[in-house]
């Protein structure tokens, strides 16, 4: 797992990573449900979709809209295995444990935080 600081540089130097931000659909869902259902979402989504060895239809299992996690996993390389590991040295083939959830969530939480012109702590 990446150093958070070091992450965030790296995806800003990312043509395609950078040109992801929140539409206002998504803005005001954020809004209106708060920053703590959106990250239980959040987890939810990496638990079913990421968290298994083998995820199903690992890389094409996050959609590119419709919630603010779904274009923050695409903005910070969370979306599905191979960008897991080729972004965050998370391995595939095998389960993501605890930590390594907490830290995608947290990861998301940062992007979003931005998002909303938030200085992530």
């Amino acid at each position: 797992m990446r150093e958070i600081r070091e992450l965030f540089e790296a995806l800003g130097r990312s043509p395609f990573r950078s040109r992801f931000r929140l539409r206002e659909r998504e803005a005001a869902y954020l809004r209106e449900k708060g920053m703590e259902t959106i990250l239980a979402h959040a987890r939810d989504f990496i638990e079913k979709r990421l968290a298994p060895a083998e995820p199903a239809n690992d890389g094409r299992q996050t959609p590119m809209r419709n919630h603010p996690v779904f274009i923050a996993q695409h903005a910070t390389a969370t979306c599905c295995r191979g960008c897991l590991e080729k972004w965050h040295q998370i391995p595939k083939g095998r389960p993501l444990s605890d930590r390594e959830v907490q830290y995608i969530v947290g990861v998301i939480e940062h992007w979003l935080m931005r998002q909303r012109g938030e200085t992530p702590v």
